[in-house]
């Protein structure tokens, strides 16, 4: 038996379906699998903030959806309110705004925040009430599922899973240390 680590690769290769902040052709690309009411994602939301600023162009940050509905019961709505803004242009500002009010995440808020970030509430209001984008939420799920994602935060660096803390000084030594991606 080995003492190594498992390497665990995600399995959904990053593309254009995904929401990335960053260029497509940076260094490293780091995914978050995250869950808008998880406190652990609450915490981890301005490490990754920190980061982004401080490697700038060298860094392409992703972040898929895996609400742990469970144990979260806002988590899905959430991430279905994300997915709604995001079907008008406005995904990055809505999973700000759901991070920076993660205490308030019934479906009432949900609709002011659209309000707030000047949504078509009337559009978003329907798309949220009618589960329209459900399905994208599960597809990010299950492809986390596949990718061994058991809980969140679940980041991947260039594809491999970081199986260490997530602290700043921590996921940037591991950032740093990784081999720049090659094509894309």
């Amino acid at each position: 038996m080995s003492n190594r680590p498992e390497i665990v690769k995600l399995t959904l290769p990053v593309g254009t379906r995904d929401h990335a902040q960053g260029r497509e052709t940076a260094a490293v690309t780091l995914v978050e699998y995250g869950d808008y009411e998880c406190s652990h994602c609450g915490r981890a939301y301005p490490i990754v903030k920190e980061i982004q600023k401080r490697l700038g162009d060298r860094l392409r940050f992703v972040f898929r959806n895996f609400p742990l509905a469970e144990i979260h019961p806002h988590a899905q709505h959430a991430a279905e309110a994300a997915e709604a803004a995001a079907a008008q242009g406005k995904f990055w500002e809505m999973h700000d705004h759901l991070f920076e009010h993660q205490k308030a995440l019934d479906d009432k808020s949900l609709k002011q925040y659209a309000a707030t970030l000047n949504l078509d509430t009337t559009h978003f209001n329907r798309e949220l009430d009618a589960h329209v984008h459900a399905p994208r939420v599960r597809e990010d799920f299950l492809s986390g599922v596949r990718s061994g994602v058991n809980g969140t935060p679940t980041f991947f660096i260039n594809g491999v899973r970081h199986n260490d803390a997530w602290d700043v000084e921590i996921l940037m030594n591991a950032i740093e240390r990784v081999k720049p991606k090659t094509g894309s």
